[in-house]
């Protein structure tokens, strides 16, 4: 019997870049795909994207079949409203660093705008204005889910990583000693490690 790989989408933080994820992803067998922002952090801008919810269009057109997502930071947030939109193109989904819908601020996170726009002084504005609170629609995200995060983030602090847990009807909290919001780039093995691990697991037998 053929066994067809299940297509991985990248997502990057506001950073926008699709190199973002690539060191991690090049340590793994998995079939990936790496998605830039247009308009944010270095990336061109292009006339399709001005807001938010463009940046979930983008993803949803690649979710042509049932495909894992592995987001960093800001694209959490961009993953679980394309997994709420899309729910039977999920399989497998893995959160790094990120808000994914829970009020950061309430949580004890520090705010990143003003570092964000003097790193990226050309990146759109509506970037910075998105807020949005999901925590009352993550229970339908079903997709196996693995949350990888530091004890020292000042930005998704530990505390939001375990609200997503709890919100998550199936999620696992993975925590990496001494990580910061950029693990992904500091812990480049370990984090290889646990996402294949995550993607590539048999899927559960139906109850």
């Amino acid at each position: 019997m053929i066994r067809i790989r299940t297509k991985t989408l990248f997502l990057p933080g506001a950073g926008g870049s699709a190199s973002f994820w690539r060191p991690v992803a090049a340590r793994t067998a998995l079939d990936s795909v790496f998605l830039a922002w247009p308009g944010l952090g270095d990336e061109p801008p292009v006339p399709e994207v001005t807001a938010f919810n463009d940046l979930v269009t983008l993803v949803i057109r690649h979710m042509d079949e049932p495909v894992n997502i592995v987001a960093q930071s800001m694209g959490g947030l961009v993953a679980i409203k394309a997994a709420l939109a899309a729910p039977d193109k999920l399989r497998r989904l893995v959160l790094a660093v990120t808000s994914a819908g829970v009020p950061v601020g309430d949580l004890g996170g520090v705010d990143w705008r003003s570092d964000y726009y003097q790193a990226y002084p050309h990146a759109a504005r509506w970037i910075g204005d998105t807020r949005e609170d999901l925590s009352a629609r993550l229970a339908l995200v079903t997709a196996p889910t693995l949350l990888l995060w530091g004890d020292h983030d000042p930005i998704s602090p530990l505390a939001v990583g375990r609200r997503l847990c709890a919100l998550l009807p199936d999620a696992r909290l993975h925590v990496i000693p001494g990580g910061d919001h950029d693990l992904a780039q500091t812990h480049v093995r370990e984090v290889a490690g646990l996402i294949e691990q995550h993607l590539m697991a048999p899927a559960a037998p139906p109850a």
